[in-house]
């Protein structure tokens, strides 16, 4: 098989396990993404996609990454909840990934309120951190998601427009 044609699978399966992982919080999925689209200019030696444009695709994704962590902590101090709280939503994200779709999204929100009644022994306290910890992860999954767009977008222009 041609070197190229493996390269480009490669990152085709990069790219794809990237944008499951913006969804799965045990992937990075920005990284892999901009692993992905690396190894397809790579294919190519560079001859389409170059530096100027991979440096802003490792733009994005820094912003992504910094996005998961500013949404997530906006949300859960938005609504009051303690740092143990936003340790709780992020414990609850893995455990969920154990019982499939629903517990990836009532992980974290299970997770920021038992772990806000260790601090606060409120339960509307906790259930408010809980309600900020699920809202953060939303409004991360959002960005992550619009800016793992941007760079396929990016990507796909400079390389065939």
């Amino acid at each position: 098989m041609d070197t190229t044609l493996l390269l480009l699978l490669l990152a085709a399966a990069l790219a794809l396990v990237g944008f499951a992982g913006l969804l799965l919080p045990a992937l990075p999925g920005m990284p892999l993404i901009f692993a992905g689209l690396l190894v397809a200019a790579w294919a190519e030696d560079f001859a389409y996609v170059g530096w100027r444009t991979l440096t802003a695709l490792g733009g994005l994704t820094v912003l992504g990454i910094l996005a998961d962590f500013v949404a997530g902590s906006f949300g859960a101090r938005h609504f009051g909840a303690s740092r143990r709280a936003a340790i709780g939503a992020a414990v609850g994200a893995l455990v969920g990934l154990f019982f499939g779709i629903a517990g990836v999204l009532l992980g974290p929100f299970v997770g920021a309120i038992v772990f806000e009644f260790t601090v606060r022994s409120d339960l509307r306290a906790s259930g408010r951190a809980g309600v900020g910890a699920a809202l953060g992860l939303a409004l991360g999954v959002a960005a992550k998601m619009a800016l793992a767009f941007a760079m396929l977008g990016l990507f796909l222009a400079v390389r065939f427009l």
